[in-house]
């Protein structure tokens, strides 16, 4: 954690917190993002988790009064394959936001109005994910899949216009950290701008061919992965 002496907290305070004591400064000057982060990281965790409880448990069809047998088992298991790969479409989608997130916050100091409500849209729509999520694996596999994967990616492309905003707000100089230099926000910028054309692509994609779509939803992660390696 980042550590101001007296001389800067005061140098970056605001007018009305100069006429604070300077140990509540340096407490500020300290902890000002804390809350932010603490209550962001909770938003992710509740929102990974909930991906889970989509799968449902298989109920292999028998004839009435038959206990399932182990293959049948398997098989109601094997039916259920869109649950797993929109599960870990979604949970590394969220990850990866979640490392996106923390990488920015490093590198921020202060917080103002601007940048709470740009942090929360972007939490509102992370919390929305898991329902995409069910729908894409309830219907991937039916003639319905085109409707689900315009839903889902549509999603994402709002969630890469927030995570933009968010960006666009931490990167302003009075909130950043001490020593933060102008290229890292340069090159974090450069990154992040490929994320709603992506999407965008993707979504206009799903009519056309649903899989084209969640296969550039999931090539994705390598994209955004490779950028969180250079930040």
């Amino acid at each position: 954690m980042i550590t101001l002496t007296s001389q800067e907290a005061r140098q970056n305070a605001s007018y009305d917190d100069r006429n604070l004591p300077e140990s509540t400064i340096d407490l500020q000057a300290e902890k000002e993002t804390g809350r932010l982060e603490a209550f962001s990281d909770g938003v992710f965790a509740i929102a990974i988790t909930l991906l889970v409880l989509e799968i449902k448990i298989p109920h292999p069809a028998t004839t009435t009064g038959v206990v399932p047998t182990s293959k049948a088992l398997a098989i109601a298991l094997a039916q259920q394959w869109p649950s797993y790969f929109a599960l870990i479409t979604s949970s590394f989608t969220i990850l990866i936001m979640w490392v996106h997130h923390h990488t920015l916050f490093k590198l921020v100091h202060r917080t103002d109005a601007r940048l709470l409500f740009a942090n929360g849209f972007l939490l509102l729509l992370v919390t929305v994910v898991p329902f995409p999520t069910a729908v894409v694996a309830e219907y991937l596999n039916t003639p319905a899949a085109p409707a689900a994967c315009v839903l889902y990616c549509g999603l994402f492309v709002l969630i890469a216009i927030a995570f933009w905003s968010l960006l666009m707000a931490a990167c302003r100089h009075p909130m950043r950290a001490p020593g933060a230099s102008d290229d890292v926000f340069v090159k974090i910028r450069k990154s992040y701008r490929f994320g709603p054309p992506i999407y965008l692509l993707a979504t206009i994609a799903a009519p056309f061919n649903p899989w084209l779509s969640m296969g550039i939803c999931t090539v994705s992660w390598v994209y955004w992965i490779a950028t969180t390696a250079v930040l």
